[in-house]
C-alpha cells in the first residue's frame, strides 16, 4: 500500500488586481516562495463583470519562466513577440515558455452573457534553462484528452498521464502533471504522484475530504472556516490545498461532487529573484532583464 500524502496546508484564494485592472483571486504567489517550487503562482479569474476584466494585460514582458493558462469559459484573444496570435476558448490551454525573454499580451472578452472563467498557473525554469529560446503551445479543447476511471470519475490530461491517457504537453523540465478532476458525489478518487514532488489541488467547484483521515488538528489552515474543516476535513470551492510527501492523493465526496485542478512538478531547489513579470535566480539577473526590456535589447529570438 502507498504511503498516502496529507494536507499539509489549506488557503481561500484572496481577492487582487493585476494588469490594466483585471479583478483576479490568487491561490497562491510571491509570498509563498519556495512551498510551490516548482511552481510560483496560481490566479483564478473568473467573473461575470466585464468591466472587471476587458481591460486585460496589455504588452509586458516576461522571462525565466512558463505561463500555462487554462480557459473554462469566454476567449482570451493573445499575441507574442514570435508572431503567435489568436484566441484561446473554452476548454483551451496556452502553454508558453518564455525563456530568454518573450513580450506578449492577453485580453479577455468573455462570451455573450458576459462571463469569463479560466486559470493562469507560472511555472520556474532551473538556471540552466532561464535562457532558452522561448516556446509556444496553443492547445484547443480537442487536443486535451480525458480519461473515465472507476465509479465515473472524469479527468481532462493536460500535461502527465492518468492510466494509458496522456497529455499533450510534454518535454517540460520541471516535469509538470496538470489535471482537471470531476469526482461525482459518492466517490473516492486516488491519484499516484511522484515522492518528493510538489502537489497541491485547487477546488474549482463543489466539495470533497482532500485527507482521508478526516484529522485536520496537524494541518495549519489559513483563511478558513477552521471549525468545519477540522470537524470534517472538508474543503469547497477556492480553496487550495497543499500536500505533505507520500505517493498518491486520496479524495472523497459525499452529497456533493467536486470539480479541482490537480497539479504536480519537481522542485527546482534554487535561489529566486522575482520582480512582476521576470523571474530570475539573482538581482543582478533582474536588473539586467530590466535594463534590456528599457533599451529595446529585451528579446533575444528571432520573429518566427
Amino acid at each position: 500500500m502507498r504511503p498516502v500524502r496529507k494536507i499539509k496546508k489549506v488557503w481561500k484564494s484572496k481577492p487582487t488586481i493585476e494588469g490594466a485592472g483585471v479583478h483576479l483571486k490568487r491561490a497562491f504567489g510571491n509570498r509563498e516562495v519556495p512551498l510551490f517550487d516548482p511552481f510560483l503562482l496560481l490566479d483564478d479569474f473568473r467573473s461575470d463583470n466585464p468591466a472587471h476584466y476587458v481591460k486585460g494585460f496589455p504588452w509586458h514582458p516576461h522571462r525565466g519562466i512558463e505561463t500555462i493558462t487554462y480557459v473554462l469559459g469566454g476567449k482570451v484573444e493573445h499575441g507574442d513577440s514570435m508572431g503567435n496570435k489568436g484566441i484561446i476558448g473554452p476548454g483551451d490551454v496556452q502553454w508558453m515558455t518564455a525563456g530568454s525573454g518573450i513580450i506578449h499580451q492577453e485580453m479577455p472578452k468573455g462570451d455573450g452573457n458576459g462571463y469569463m472563467g479560466g486559470f493562469q498557473l507560472w511555472a520556474n525554469l532551473p538556471a540552466a534553462h532561464k535562457m532558452i529560446d522561448p516556446r509556444y503551445r496553443g492547445l484547443v479543447a480537442a487536443d486535451i484528452p480525458e480519461a473515465t476511471l472507476k465509479g465515473g470519475v472524469k479527468l481532462r490530461v493536460i500535461c502527465g498521464k492518468v492510466d494509458a491517457v496522456h497529455g499533450p504537453v510534454r518535454d517540460v523540465v520541471v516535469d509538470p502533471e496538470y489535471l482537471d478532476v470531476t469526482v461525482p458525489a459518492g466517490t473516492t478518487f486516488t491519484h499516484p504522484i511522484r515522492r518528493g514532488y510538489t502537489a497541491f489541488a485547487y477546488v474549482i467547484e463543489g466539495e470533497g475530504y482532500f485527507d482521508p483521515e478526516r484529522d485536520a488538528y496537524s494541518h495549519e489552515v489559513v483563511g478558513v472556516n477552521y471549525f468545519d474543516f477540522k470537524r470534517k476535513c472538508l474543503c469547497g470551492m477556492e480553496n487550495l490545498i497543499l500536500y505533505g510527501d507520500g505517493e498518491e492523493v486520496v479524495i472523497s465526496t459525499q452529497e456533493i461532487p467536486v470539480r479541482f485542478l490537480l497539479v504536480s512538478g519537481k522542485p527546482i531547489g534554487e535561489p529566486v529573484a522575482w520582480y512582476g513579470p521576470v523571474v530570475m535566480n539573482t538581482q543582478e539577473e533582474l536588473q539586467i532583464a530590466f535594463e534590456e526590456y528599457e533599451k529595446g535589447t529585451f528579446i533575444k529570438h528571432k520573429k518566427q
